[in-house]
């Protein structure tokens, strides 16, 4: 991420925690509910969820399962395509079958939510936890530790996050579970971008009268920052918390269409788009599937995210909304013209 990207999403944080107070959960959901477009984003959002975690039941009430092999249902004289129309969709595969495998289509995807989803949530937690405790260190600690630690952050803001990642998930042991070491990585690279807005609303917070007070009345620098400064970073950082969970979602997506991510058998929507970049033309339903349950989990992270830092920051005009005015505005001009 470029530092102007950084020093934007800096300055809306920053106006969104002063504009939230920490009590204000109420007034955050009743202006989180009144952006349509957000709440249906969140609909989205937890019936993917609901949706991985019910991925056994869901599963069973099909009477499939993700890894049991159909061979029956593929035509071997046509290379392994499905039997039957649209990818072999039936009563008992409710999105057809995967080519060559005749593996339940249906099943991999539901599982493949899980794999996507969970990686993803993962890795931004981890990634959050090691930019705010870095963020906050550089902000409270002395001069030295200081530019220490933002040098650190620097070179890890210039470190390139695919090119590592590809060759550290190439020379892991298989025998390491790919979904959680695509999570450390992705968590343990990626973390620079937190540590910077952390930082820098530190050093704005440290000289403000209340906790100049929680200084001068012997409070340590950890408790000042547990009791005074975490609440009061609670909304930048839930701000780009949002931002990064469909960016992780990606790069778990691509990691995989690289070949370097979740390996078989475990099913993955990245996983299977690499699976299906030949199929395209015998099989479209096997590419189209999870090529656009991808496109809507990042479209309505997305969308969710730039909700939360509309609600987080209401003095602010979300830029959905500002963008769909504006092309409105347009219209009516070149109409009146």
């Amino acid at each position: 991420m470029s530092e102007a990207l950084l020093s934007v999403t800096a300055q809306e944080a920053g106006s969104a925690q002063a504009a939230v107070p920490v009590s204000g959960a109420r007034q955050f959901w009743r202006r989180l509910r009144a952006q349509r477009a957000a709440m249906a984003a969140v609909g989205v959002v937890a019936l993917l969820v609901l949706i991985a975690l019910a991925a056994p039941l869901l599963v069973a009430l099909e009477g499939q399962d993700p890894n049991s092999f159909h061979p029956a249902l593929v035509d071997s004289a046509a290379g392994g395509a499905p039997l039957g129309p649209f990818g072999g969709i039936s009563a008992e595969h409710w999105l057809g079958v995967e080519p060559q495998t005749g593996r339940d289509l249906f099943a991999r995807v539901v599982y493949g939510a899980r794999v996507s989803l969970g990686v993803a949530l993962f890795a931004t937690v981890l990634q959050v936890f090691i930019g705010v405790v870095i963020g906050l260190a550089a902000g409270l600690g002395s001069r030295r530790v200081d530019q220490v630690l933002s040098r650190i952050t620097d070179v890890n803001v210039a470190m390139p996050l695919m090119v590592i990642a590809l060759a550290l998930l190439a020379i892991v042991p298989a025998e390491f579970p790919r979904p959680v070491l695509i999570a450390l990585v992705v968590g343990l690279i990626n973390w620079a971008g937190t540590s910077k807005i952390v930082r820098a609303q530190t050093l704005t917070l440290k000289s403000l009268d209340y906790v100049s007070a929680a200084r001068l009345s012997g409070w340590g620098k950890w408790r000042i920052a547990r009791r005074e400064l975490l609440p009061s970073l609670a909304a930048p950082v839930i701000t780009y918390t949002a931002l990064l969970l469909p960016q992780n979602i990606v790069v778990e997506a691509a990691l995989s269409f690289l070949g370097v991510g979740i390996k078989p058998p475990t099913p993955s929507w990245g996983q299977m788009l690499t699976d299906a970049d030949v199929w395209y033309q015998a099989a479209p339903s096997y590419l189209l599937i999870p090529a656009l349950l991808l496109f809507v989990t990042v479209l309505a992270l997305t969308v969710l995210g730039e909700g939360v830092r509309t609600a987080l920051d209401p003095r602010s005009q979300s830029r959905l909304g500002g963008a769909r005015r504006a092309f409105l505005s347009r219209r009516k001009k070149d109409g009146a013209q």
